[in-house]
């Protein structure tokens, strides 16, 4: 994911370069020059103090971006039903972390938390079942048609 920022070019940026010189003497038109006391538009970077507010907005808005891709959540953490195998049979995962389980065997079968926690119906050649593992602890799991399939999330 890349993420772009503009920075603000203020509609007197053009105006101000033109009326300014780097000495500081205002260029009017038709006007004498006379040192400037004050400049009138307050998002012009001769201002000084607006132009270090767009800086400090435009980094307060890179690290709200940031937060924001930590907290939306982690992406889904697949674990594949082949062979009438759990694929990996023990995965951990940090708290909050989904997880989906893709059958990929020709035969049906189901995940189906000993504590009853979660449990999917029956799950054909390429359904998936998903689950959020909000708490830290461990999560055996089997397939309720096949009994010796057995598989542990261990959530952190």
């Amino acid at each position: 994911m890349r993420i772009v920022f503009r920075v603000f070019v203020p509609p007197c940026a053009a105006e101000c370069k033109e009326r300014f010189r780097p000495s500081g003497v205002r260029r009017g038109m038709g006007e004498p020059a006379r040192p400037i006391m004050a400049h009138r538009h307050l998002n012009c970077s001769r201002n000084g103090l607006s132009g270090r507010l767009f800086i400090a907005a435009g980094l307060a808005l890179t690290v709200l971006f940031a937060l924001a891709a930590v907290v939306r959540g982690l992406e889904p953490v697949s674990l594949d039903i082949r062979d009438s195998k759990y694929i990996p049979s023990t995965l951990s995962v940090p708290a909050g972390t989904t997880v989906r389980w893709i059958n990929r065997d020709e035969e049906t079968h189901t995940v189906t938390s000993a504590t009853e926690r979660f449990k999917s119906g029956g799950l054909n050649l390429g359904d998936e079942y998903t689950h959020t593992f909000t708490t830290p602890g461990e999560y055996p799991y089997t397939c309720a048609l096949h009994e010796f399939m057995q598989g542990t999330i261990v959530v952190k």
